[in-house]
């Protein structure tokens, strides 16, 4: 180990004096500048309000009120709430809600479910012995008949049937039913291939269908005169082929309109649904042909339109 750091002579008492000196103007020096910084930024208006803006920016407003939900949202919370409403059997009170959300709501998505929604109701209620604001209490009485029954109340045999729960014609006397009563009407698109269904000017189910290949479906009004299940199809120029036959194309059910040779009817041909592809009828599913021969007496008009 070298012994140099203890050869070196002590410093000089004079340049002790010199360094602490120095030690000491700094220190001064210093001092003074913070004094003289502090003493501008306080004398000078236009430092402390600069500040002021960004500081208050930084801070959040907590006393804004919340956005109002978008309308997409207040029509989901109808959604469900009509979805609980039917849940707990309260089909009038379901209604109550979608009607109004469907005349109001311009949300594609709200439209279709509550459409889709409505149209089960509306058809669980119609078909059953649930009240609904459309349906009448009737007493049988001497003389009616289910036909003349019908007729009165511009309704079909087989939805008095249904929503009474009895099979057979025969009602007694003083049997009470419950009869729905209210004018359908049907429009029909060529371009969309639906036809929407409407009861007393409000909306009640919508329907895929097939219609005529090259818009042979004619348009206007029509009405329906006819109605026959099990329907033979007399094909042009060719022999008739009874209901049951797999190349009847008629289906299960046949609505004669008063334009010849056109009507509604069923089709064993599901991959024909939603398209142009009839020799100019308007196709339903069996299962929705049943529905509408149920539900739809002689006269109901059908309008059909591009």
């Amino acid at each position: 180990m070298s012994d140099e750091k203890f050869l070196q002579p002590p410093p000089s008492r004079k340049d002790w004096w010199l360094g602490l000196a120095l030690v000491l103007l700094v220190a001064v020096a210093g001092w003074a500048g913070r004094q003289f910084w502090l003493a501008h930024r306080s004398a000078s208006p236009a430092a402390s309000t600069a500040a002021a803006p960004a500081e208050v920016a930084a801070e959040p407003d907590r006393s804004a009120p919340s956005p109002p939900p978008a309308p997409a949202d207040e029509g989901a919370e109808k959604l469900a709430a009509a979805r609980r409403a039917w849940q707990e059997d309260r089909g009038q009170a379901a209604r109550e809600i979608l009607l109004p959300l469907l005349a109001q709501a311009t949300n594609a998505i709200v439209r279709q479910e509550a459409e889709a929604l409505l149209g089960a109701i509306h058809t669980a209620l119609v078909f059953s012995r649930r009240p609904m604001a459309e349906k009448v209490e009737y007493t049988v009485q001497p003389g009616d008949t289910l036909e003349k029954l019908a007729k009165k109340f511009a309704t079909t045999k087989e939805l008095l049937r249904l929503s009474n729960n009895f099979t057979g014609d025969v009602i007694r006397l003083g049997e009470r039913l419950r009869v729905f009563s209210g004018p359908f009407t049907a429009q029909v698109s060529r371009t969309r291939n639906e036809l929407v269904l409407s009861q007393g000017g409000k909306f009640f189910k919508r329907y895929a269908v097939g219609t005529g290949q090259y818009s042979t479906t004619p348009t206007g009004t029509f009405h329906i005169v006819s109605r026959i299940a099990g329907p033979t199809w007399y094909r042009p120029g060719g022999a008739p082929i009874p209901y049951g036959d797999t190349n009847n194309v008629l289906g299960t059910h046949w609505l004669k309109l008063d334009a010849e040779h056109y009507g509604l009817h069923g089709t064993w041909d599901t991959n024909t649904i939603g398209k142009q592809s009839s020799q100019g009828c308007i196709r339903l599913l069996n299962s929705e042909i049943e529905e509408l021969y149920t539900l739809l007496p002689e006269g109901t008009a059908v309008t059909i339109s591009d």
